[in-house]
């Protein structure tokens, strides 16, 4: 498997759970890059995408998004994998996935989302982020699950190559 991780991060905690993702990957034998989205000027060496962004206010980042846009064609020729991170707190994760999911999947043919647990360090904060964390009562910490993160990557590795429109129809 040749594959490429790319997250959108506004402060880094996504990029760490890109980080782990791409170490798992590498560890069972796949050869992985991994590059800010922003940074992708090609995909065509890849056969497996991984595209992740941090949510804010409900909402994949900029970056995220305008990759899966520039590169809607090609990623629906190959598999892809989306993952979100953002939800904060012990409780249970939100119900459903964040607003933009529904078209990145349409967009992308992606094989699903993931929704991964973030973290909250108010020292890495603007100003803004800062009074809408207090508003919502947003508790801090790191309450990212690194086993959840490891066992995905073990999922995508044991996919089947994503082939439904590279084989003729009729044909397995």
């Amino acid at each position: 498997m040749r594959a490429l991780v790319t997250a959108a991060s506004r402060h880094g905690s996504t990029d760490e759970i890109a980080e782990a993702l791409a170490g798992a990957l590498r560890d069972n034998g796949a050869e992985v890059d991994l590059i800010a989205p922003a940074a992708v000027h090609e995909i065509t060496d890849y056969d497996t995408i991984i595209l992740g962004s941090a949510i804010y206010l409900g909402h994949w980042l900029k970056d995220a998004k305008s990759f899966a846009e520039r590169f809607a064609d090609a990623l629906r020729l190959r598999q892809v994998w989306l993952f979100s991170s953002g939800p904060v707190g012990d409780n249970d994760p939100p119900v459903g996935d964040p607003a933009d999911i529904p078209d990145l999947l349409k967009t992308t043919g992606a094989v699903e989302h993931r929704l991964f647990a973030g973290k909250l360090d108010p020292s890495e904060l603007g100003f803004g982020e800062r009074v809408a964390v207090r508003v919502v009562h947003a508790p801090e910490g790191d309450y990212r699950d690194w086993n959840a993160v490891r066992d995905w990557a073990e999922t995508i590795l044991g996919t089947p190559r994503y082939t439904r429109h590279l084989e003729p129809e009729g044909k397995p």
